[in-house]
């Protein structure tokens, strides 16, 4: 054995090699267990003689613990909880954030109030004619929330977030109304399942009267579409008991006097060739049942009314009873097609 041998490992290989590596893997864990359960101990001898101090002096109260105080500039770092709409504290960047989502560009926030298209009401803005919590802006951009008070010309802007319209194709037996006291069958029973928004119709068609009706929660709108001074247009086709001669078509466009005061038709002709019996009239007086008065007064009995045309609003591939939202373009094309008569 040479002088060193004694400090020297001897080399392993194998299966032995293996052994004394388990063996060390062993004796780690037992050391770490036997660390931790020292710990504990001492953690319960501790706590233990906590409580035997309590016990002897009970009377002795108890102090509590007192927060290191902050400095001036430590307090303004501390960032200061925020109130969420559902009343728990959260941070300034979810506030911002949530505004942010709910803000609205100053012109697409006119528009959805029904006072006019987008593009007019940025015309609006730059004008200077929009003032936002009483102060002017002039960028159509400028972004809004809910609770801004906007105003264009004076008028308050009220925004409405979920605007609703339905081109129903309205069968017989149904009445044009919200509700009805003796139970009978309302247009709004069709629809019932279309939306969770409050919704009625734009005008109104006879029990028996069938065709094109626009229901909708756009006051704005439904106000236009109703107003005389902005002469809606109508179509209708009109069965009657017997054939129309020329002269009494003339007779509907050149006028007739009824209980109400004066009447005419826009236009007036034959539906069907071979047919005079059907006619389509074309009209925009919204007096109550004026299709059936003005043929009544020329001694026709109408046998069915179907309006085929309201404000441009067509029933093409909408069956008997059925009914469709409208499309983007449809709903801007009725809210501004008479422009020129406004």
């Amino acid at each position: 054995m040479g002088n060193f041998d004694k400090y020297s490992k001897p080399v392993l290989k194998g299966a032995k090699k293996k052994e004394a590596i388990r063996a060390d893997k062993r004796q780690a864990k037992q050391e770490t267990a036997a660390f931790y359960d020292a710990k504990k101990k001492a953690a319960a001898a501790a706590k233990a003689g906590k409580i035997a101090v309590e016990a002897v002096s009970p009377s002795k109260p108890a102090t509590k613990a007192v927060k290191p105080k902050t400095t001036a500039a430590e307090e303004k770092e501390r960032p200061v909880p925020v109130k969420t709409g559902k009343g728990k504290p959260d941070d300034k960047k979810a506030a911002v954030a949530e505004a942010a989502a709910d803000s609205m560009p100053l012109n697409k926030f006119i528009a959805h109030g029904g006072i006019c298209s987008r593009r007019e009401a940025a015309e609006l803005v730059k004008q200077g004619k929009v003032k936002v919590n009483g102060q002017v802006i002039t960028d159509p951009g400028h972004k809004v929330l809910p609770t801004d008070d906007v105003k264009a010309n004076g008028k308050k802007v009220v925004r409405k977030k979920h605007l609703v319209y339905i081109l129903l194709n309205k069968p017989k037996d149904y009445i044009t109304t919200t509700d009805d006291d003796a139970g009978r069958k309302t247009v709004l029973d069709i629809v019932k399942n279309a939306t969770t928004e409050r919704i009625y119709p734009v005008g109104r068609l006879d029990r028996n009267t069938t065709g094109v009706l626009l229901l909708t929660n756009d006051g704005e709108l439904a106000q236009q579409l109703t107003h005389p001074k902005y002469e809606v247009r109508k179509i209708y086709e009109v069965r009657l008991d017997k054939p129309v001669p020329k002269a009494d078509l003339d007779k509907l466009v050149q006028g007739l006097t009824l209980e109400d005061g004066p009447i005419a038709a826009d236009a007036a002709s034959y539906a069907d060739t071979k047919d005079k019996s059907i006619i389509g009239i074309e009209i925009h007086s919204g007096r109550n049942r004026i299709v059936r008065r003005m043929f009544e007064q020329l001694g026709y009995d109408v046998r069915n009314l179907d309006r085929v045309m309201f404000a441009n609003l067509t029933k093409k591939n909408v069956d008997r009873g059925k009914w469709r939202f409208l499309t983007e373009k449809e709903v801007r094309l009725l809210k501004y097609f008479n422009k020129s008569k406004r």
